[in-house]
């Protein structure tokens, strides 16, 4: 997408001109005479607002409401979390249009060579609304959240054009990667069991520290096999019509490369409460196969898909101990890292992950 129009870094810049020129970039002009900001959600690794436009004249197909993600207003926070704006602006550029999965329509797209300023403008979903991830989703999202996935796995499976691609926030490691990344491992699980390990059962900061210890062999299990993954595909970073009959998939800034099952086991396993994940996770797998070879997969038999969804689990405690140990600490977050671990654990225990990657 082209840099003609200025990158904004604060509300402030959002200016009708500024929405004018950005929507014409690529397309016809249209003259936008008013605008209103306000801030949405918390903020922790950017900022994003709701933009309400009003039109010179009739603006066509371009909706009333958008919504736009800026940069932290924090720089501390920003410095920490350049290669999150990068990659979602990689997506949403270079990406979105190459797979499936459905997400809101994008209008402006542009970062900085150090990505220390980017902007998104992005089709205003509402009235969709946020997941809630303490309180967990039912059968129907569930659904819907599995055949998305599967449009974002099955288009690129195991295409070498994603090993190199400048986007990826989180590669496919070599040994030495994954020995490191098992080393920060170790080192996020046990602030995590500091800082929260009195409110965790026995039974789960067992668990715990034992996945923890075998991130590395973990990551390097089943390598031949990969796709772009999600990361973070988790019901917070989902958006559902009030019907619950669409689905919106947001927040790309943990895009990257491994087993796409993991993409899978993780949400299942901290997006679901424990007893509804157990019930109908072999009907969800199923789907999830289903939906691949739909979408053109082959060689991939649903055993197979099976056992790497029960080798991904381990991305739920993995992802909610990296979360809690290097983002700032909330009330909130804390309740929703300790919910995940629980149901993460557990799904571990059930599903025998750690023989699997032992043995």
């Amino acid at each position: 997408m082209s840099a003609v129009v200025s990158i904004p870094r604060y509300p402030g810049d959002v200016t009708p001109e500024w929405l004018s020129a950005a929507l014409s970039d690529r397309r016809a002009p249209v003259e936008v005479c008013g605008v209103d900001v306000v801030a949405i959600g918390t903020g922790q690794t950017g900022a994003t607002y709701r933009v309400t436009a009003r039109y010179a004249s009739d603006p066509g197909d371009l909706p009333g409401t958008f919504v736009i993600k800026l940069p932290a207003q924090d720089d501390s926070v920003r410095d920490r979390v350049v290669i999150g704006y990068r990659s979602e602006c990689a997506f949403y550029s270079s990406v979105a249009e190459r797979v499936q999965v459905p997400t809101p329509d994008c209008f402006y797209c542009e970062i900085s060579q150090d990505a220390m300023d980017f902007a998104l403008l992005l089709a205003d979903e509402a009235p969709a609304v946020q997941g809630d991830q303490l309180a967990g989703c039912g059968e129907a999202e569930a659904r819907l959240a599995v055949a998305a996935l599967a449009g974002l796995h099955a288009p690129s499976w195991c295409d070498p054009v994603w090993l190199d691609f400048p986007g990826i926030a989180f590669g496919r490691p070599d040994e030495a990667g994954a020995n490191g990344m098992g080393e920060v491992a170790k080192m996020s699980a046990d602030i995590t069991l500091e800082k929260l390990g009195d409110r965790m059962r026995p039974e789960d900061r067992d668990t715990f520290a034992a996945a923890m210890g075998l991130v590395a062999p973990w990551l390097l299990a089943e390598y031949e096999r990969f796709a772009l993954m999600h990361g973070d595909y988790r019901l917070d970073n989902m958006l559902f019509d009030p019907q619950r009959t669409r689905i919106s998939v947001v927040d790309w800034q943990t895009l990257g490369v491994g087993l796409p099952a993991r993409d899978l086991a993780y949400f299942t396993a901290t997006s679901l409460n424990s007893q509804l994940r157990a019930s109908i996770e072999e009907d969800l797998v199923a789907e999830y196969h289903r939906a691949l070879t739909d979408c053109g997969v082959t060689d991939y038999d649903r055993e197979t898909c099976w056992r790497d969804y029960r080798l991904g689990v381990l991305q739920a405690p993995l992802i909610s101990a990296l979360g809690f140990a290097f983002a700032a600490a909330t009330e909130r977050g804390d309740d929703m890292v300790l919910t995940m671990l629980a149901r993460g654990c557990r799904a571990i225990r059930e599903l025998g992950t750690l023989d699997l990657i032992e043995h």
